[in-house]
């Protein structure tokens, strides 16, 4: 497919990026600073500010898929979508947040008494774009990480799951950048959660 990824050189975008190019699609990397892109076969790289939507929109034309990996906070999130609505491209698929995801019935992530306050700002961003997304006329996909989301190695072993955020045996919520990746080029290439939220976890 020709994917275009906003983000492609942070932690998880930069190994969504390197997930596409494994698998051979051909993607076009839209960031701030374009030497920061690794470079792989079938990666162009290109300057974009994700907040400046006509620009953005003109870049995404002709993608069969867009992907994005962004600050919730410093970015204009209803403008991605309108963005990506411009382009007429219909399949956009979110770098989500876990603060969104209920640790029991009706308690989100963010709400619960030991959400870090310091990161409480870009998790109600975060739930807000979520929100954006069911209103939106796109086959929009959120992934939502575990709580703990690290650098680690790429073992294509994991869970998904759909609202709830996921633990394992020893109580630990945890997914590697490595394998959120799989996840969210599986769910592009054989999509299984059109217009819906789902999260990925050990």
């Amino acid at each position: 497919m020709k994917v275009a990824l906003i983000g492609a050189s942070g932690s998880a975008g930069s190994r969504i990026l390197a997930e596409l190019a494994r698998r051979g699609h051909q993607v076009l990397a839209l960031v701030r600073r374009p030497e920061n892109v690794l470079a792989l076969e079938g990666v162009v790289a290109v300057r974009a500010d994700a907040n400046d939507i006509p620009a953005l929109s003109n870049l995404l034309t002709g993608a069969d898929a867009v992907v994005s990996s962004v600050k919730f906070k410093d970015t204009d999130t209803q403008g991605l979508i309108e963005a990506v609505r411009r382009a007429r491209v219909k399949r956009y698929l979110v770098v989500g947040g876990a603060g969104s995801l209920e640790v029991a019935p009706g308690l989100r992530e963010v709400d619960g008494p030991g959400f870090p306050s310091h990161v409480r700002p870009e998790a109600l961003k975060g739930a807000e774009f979520l929100d954006q997304l069911r209103r939106s006329d796109l086959d929009w996909t959120f992934l939502s990480p575990s709580r703990i989301f690290f650098a680690g190695t790429r073992t294509g072993k994991f869970r998904l799951g759909n609202d709830e955020l996921l633990f394992d045996e020893t109580g630990r919520s945890s997914i590697s950048f490595e394998d959120y990746a799989i996840a969210l080029v599986d769910e592009l290439e054989r999509p299984r959660h059109i217009r819906a939220r789902f999260t990925v976890g050990y």
